[in-house]
Parts: C-alpha cells; structure tokens; sequence
C-alpha cells in the first residue's frame, strides 16, 4: 500500500508565511554559507515535525551546528582515560546503542525526522559521559562507528570524514544499515519513586519483571521508608508497574 506524506510549510521568524513583500525570506544559500549543508539539512530534519512544519527559528539552526560540532569533538578528540572501563559502564552503552538503532530505525520510516535527531542528540550526551571511562577501548569504537552510519542520512558530509578519521574503509554510504538485539533493547533493571501517602520518599531500582509483592518487599525495607513511616501501619500499597509504589497510611489525629 502507498502512503502520501505531505510536508509542512516552513514559516517565517514572524510565524507568517515567507514571502519577499514581508521581508521575511530565509535564504539557504546564505545559511550553507554560514553553518554548512550538514547543518541547515539537520536543522530542517530537526526543527519541526515534518507533515507539521512551523516558524524559522535562528537560534535553533546554531544549535544544531553545536551539535554536529560536539559530535565531531567527542568521536574524534582524544582525552586521557580517568576512570576504569567496567562491565556495567560498558553494557550501559551497548543497550544504549542497540536502543539508539531501533529508535532511529523506525523513526526514519515513520518520517519521524525530529525525533531521529533527538535520539542521535540523546546517545551523544551518554557517549561524552562514558567517555573519559571507555576511551580507546573496542566498545567505544564500536559505538562510534555505529553512531557515524545513524548519522549519515542526517549530515551525509560530516559522517563520510567522521568515518575516515575511525579508520574505516570508503564509504559510510555503502555500508550496510546497523541492526538491534532485542534482548539488549529492553533495560533489565529500572528506577521506581516509593511514596507515602502520595509524597516521594525514597526511589529503588529493580528488576522490571519484579513481581509487586517483592517490590513492596523491598521497600518497606529500605531505611528511609522506615523512618518515614514512624511505626505506621499501611493500610494499602498502589503499584503502578515499573513507575511508582504508594504507601498508604493513616495520618495519626493530633
């Protein structure tokens, strides 16, 4: 079955639509000048939801050309290692690549363009906080040159020479697409908050399969529960899987 995709219009930085009478034209030859082709065509990606469109925003464009500047600095420039390169530090970045993939995979099918980018934005601030730890090791250079080819259909100039500088053979372009594990997709721990009477208490991380009895378990345990519970009796727990769990109690009468 074909789909039609009808593209948004891209407004004016007064919300109208471009026109020269208005003065209000945004000039792409002027802009590739400034920031670059790799630049203005992230930006385009990113600015807006495609069938949506909406106003130019100059102070977005000098975010993207950061970013595609940042990408750059972190794949590229060495830093000195300063902390271990463990094996939790490393399967963080592994599920969080094989997560980038798929994410990225389909939003590139649904024309999802903006939130493609967000994800490539969101792997790279995880790939500057291992860094320091995972420099120079066969995890990090994986996750780069994975990270390159997602980026190729967005900034095709930046990620052919990111490819070239990790020591890959011409080119990225011909390379085949990345593919994820669907066992390393799915987090096998998460962070639930732990309330009483509706007020945040204390977090706990936990199996995400845990059964609730076990997650009430563990958090009737925990110090802070104990303390803030003062001796009270609850009188129910409310178990929102994977997210919070209640506490209630009867608040003593003065």
């Amino acid at each position: 079955m074909l789909t039609l995709r009808n593209q948004g219009i891209i407004l004016g930085e007064d919300s109208e639509k471009m026109s020269k009478s208005r003065g209000n034209v945004i000039a792409p030859d002027d802009l590739v000048n400034s920031y670059g082709t790799d630049t203005v065509r992230v930006y385009l990606m990113f600015g807006w939801r495609w069938e949506m469109g909406g106003p130019w925003d100059s102070r977005g464009i000098e975010g993207c050309y950061r970013f595609l500047n940042r990408v750059w600095e972190i794949l590229l420039f060495p830093v000195e290692q300063t902390g271990a390169p463990t094996d939790k530090l490393k399967e963080t970045l592994e599920r969080k690549l094989h997560q980038t993939v798929k994410r990225a995979t389909q939003d590139l099918k649904d024309f999802a363009f903006n939130t493609y980018i967000a994800s490539l934005m969101e792997f790279t601030n995880l790939l500057a906080k291992v860094k320091p730890d995972l420099w120079a090791t066969d995890c990090w250079h994986e996750a780069a040159k994975t990270f390159t080819l997602l980026l190729a259909p967005a900034a095709p100039h930046l990620a052919e020479e990111l490819w070239s500088q990790l020591g890959e053979d011409y080119s990225v372009h011909d390379q085949p697409w990345p593919q994820w594990d669907e066992a390393l997709v799915h987090e096998p721990e998460v962070e639930i908050v732990i309330q009483i009477n509706g007020k945040i208490k204390e977090r706990l991380v936990i199996p995400v399969d845990a059964p609730e009895e076990m997650v009430k378990e563990k958090a009737l345990a925990l110090a802070a529960i104990q303390t803030a519970l003062d001796g009270k009796v609850p009188k129910k727990t409310i178990y929102i899987a994977g997210r919070l769990l209640n506490i209630v109690v009867k608040e003593r009468r003065a």
